[in-house]
C-alpha cells in the first residue's frame, strides 16, 4: 500500500552546473532523501540533458526517490551573453526534463536590470508566453521561485516574481494554467510577509517549495532597522528557524497540496561548508517528523 504522509516528499537541491549531479546524488542518496531537485546556475554549459537525465535516474536506482523539479536560475529577460545562455538553459530543461522523470522546471523570471518592476512586464509576457506554450506541449509547468536577489520593487536583477502584488500582475500578463511558482516561507519572512494565509490564497500555483527558513533578529531591528549595517534577518536550514513546518506543511495539506520540499540549505551562516550535509539531515528529519509519519492500516 502506498504511504500518503509521501504525497508531500522531503528531498534536497543537487548542484548540476558542473557536470557532477549523478555523482551528488550517489554520494548522498542512502541518507533518506526522498527527492531531488537538479539545478543549473545561469548555464547547463552545453551538457547533454538527456544524458544527464538517464545518469540521474540510474544513480537513484531502485530507491523510492523522485526527481519532480528541474532548476535553471538566472535572468532569461535581457540580452548579455550570459543572459541568452540562461534562455537557452530554460528550453533545453524544458524539453528534457521527461529524461529526468521531472514534469516541472524552476527558476527566476528575469528582470530588466536596474528598473522598477513593472518596466519587467512586457518583456515578461514575451519570453514566458513563448516558454509556457513550449512547456505546455511537453507537459511540463514552469515555477517560478519567490525570491527578491537583493531587489525591490524599484530596482534589481534577476526576478520579479518576489511578492503577491508582483505576482498577480504576472499572472495577468501569462494566465497560462502551467505558470506558477517554487515557494518558499523564508523569502516571504524577510520582508515581513506571514506566509501561512500566503499559503491560504496562493497553494494552487505552488508547483514546488523550496525547504529554506529564516531567523528574524528582532533586537537588531529595534536598534538599528532593516536592510541597515547590521544583518537582520538570516537564511536557515529548516528545523534551525522560525518557521514552524507543522503549521506550514498543515496549511499545504488542508489545501490539497502535493509534491516536494526540497531543501535548500547552504545560504545557513552556522550549518555550511563542512556542516552542511549536517544541517541538510538535521532538516530532513525535522520536516519529516512535521509531515507526519507512514500510515499504518488499522483495518478500519
Amino acid at each position: 500500500m502506498s504511504d500518503p504522509a509521501k504525497s508531500i516528499r522531503i528531498g534536497t537541491m543537487i548542484q548540476a552546473t558542473a557536470g557532477k549531479a549523478p555523482e551528488n546524488i550517489a554520494a548522498i542518496a542512502d541518507l533518506g532523501f526522498e527527492s531531488f531537485e537538479p539545478f543549473f546556475w545561469q548555464t547547463t554549459n552545453g551538457q547533454d540533458l538527456a544524458e544527464l537525465g538517464k545518469r540521474c535516474k540510474d544513480a537513484i536506482g531502485a530507491r523510492d526517490i523522485t526527481i519532480s523539479t528541474l532548476g535553471m536560475f538566472g535572468n532569461p529577460l535581457e540580452d548579455q551573453e550570459m543572459d541568452r545562455q540562461t534562455l537557452q538553459g530554460w528550453k533545453d530543461c524544458i524539453d528534457n526534463a521527461h529524461h529526468f522523470g521531472a514534469t516541472c522546471v524552476a527558476g527566476f523570471t528575469g528582470r530588466i536590470r536596474n528598473k522598477p518592476l513593472t518596466d519587467s512586464l512586457p518583456q515578461y509576457r514575451n519570453v514566458w508566453s513563448e516558454l509556457a506554450k513550449r512547456a505546455a506541449d511537453k507537459g511540463v509547468r514552469i515555477a517560478f521561485e519567490n525570491c527578491a536577489m537583493d531587489g525591490n520593487w524599484q530596482t534589481g536583477d534577476w526576478n520579479i516574481a518576489h511578492n503577491p502584488d508582483a505576482w498577480e500582475l504576472m499572472f495577468n500578463e501569462t494566465p497560462d494554467d502551467n505558470i506558477g511558482l517554487e515557494w518558499e516561507p523564508c523569502h516571504q519572512m524577510v520582508y515581513f510577509i506571514d506566509p501561512l494565509p500566503q499559503i491560504r490564497k496562493w497553494a494552487h500555483k505552488f508547483f514546488h517549495v523550496h525547504g529554506k527558513d529564516a531567523t528574524i533578529r528582532w533586537e537588531v531591528i529595534r536598534e538599528h532597522g532593516i536592510f541597515g549595517k547590521e544583518k537582520f534577518v538570516f537564511m536557515r536550514t529548516p528545523g534551525f528557524g522560525d518557521s514552524n513546518w507543522v503549521d506550514i506543511i498543515s496549511e499545504l495539506r488542508l489545501a490539497g497540496w502535493s509534491g516536494s520540499i526540497d531543501i535548500e540549505g547552504w545560504h545557513d551562516p552556522v550549518y555550511r561548508d563542512a556542516l552542511e550535509m549536517t544541517g541538510q539531515v538535521r532538516a530532513l528529519d525535522y520536516l519529516k517528523e512535521c509531515r507526519g509519519g507512514s500510515y499504518v492500516d488499522v483495518g478500519r
